[in-house]
C-alpha cells in the first residue's frame, strides 16, 4: 500500500509551509465571524497560523487575521490561539 503524503499549507504570518498538523486554523463563516478551528473541518474560508508564540504576537500586533479575511477580528481571538499553544 502506497504511503499518503501529509497535507501542505501555508501560514499566514510567516509565509512558510507546514504541515497541517503543525498550524492552527482559523476560520471566517458566511456571517463573517471568526473562530479558532480545532477540528478541521468547520466551514468557511480558512486560514493557517504556525503554533509559535512570536509568531501569535506578530499577527496580533499586525492584525493580521482582519487583514486576511477583510473583517473586524476581535482581540480575544489571539489570545485564544496563545491559550491553544500553551496546552
Amino acid at each position: 500500500m502506497k504511503k499518503r503524503k501529509p497535507p501542505i499549507r501555508k501560514c499566514i504570518v510567516t509565509r512558510e509551509q507546514a504541515e497541517k498538523h503543525a498550524l492552527i486554523r482559523v476560520v471566517k463563516n458566511k456571517a463573517d465571524e471568526v473562530s479558532i478551528d480545532t477540528t478541521g473541518r468547520a466551514h468557511g474560508r480558512g486560514a493557517y497560523i504556525k503554533k509559535d508564540r512570536a509568531v501569535i504576537e506578530k499577527a496580533k500586533k499586525q492584525n493580521l487575521i482582519a487583514k486576511h479575511f477583510n473583517v473586524t477580528v476581535d482581540p480575544e481571538i489571539y489570545d485564544s490561539l496563545l491559550h491553544i499553544l500553551d496546552e
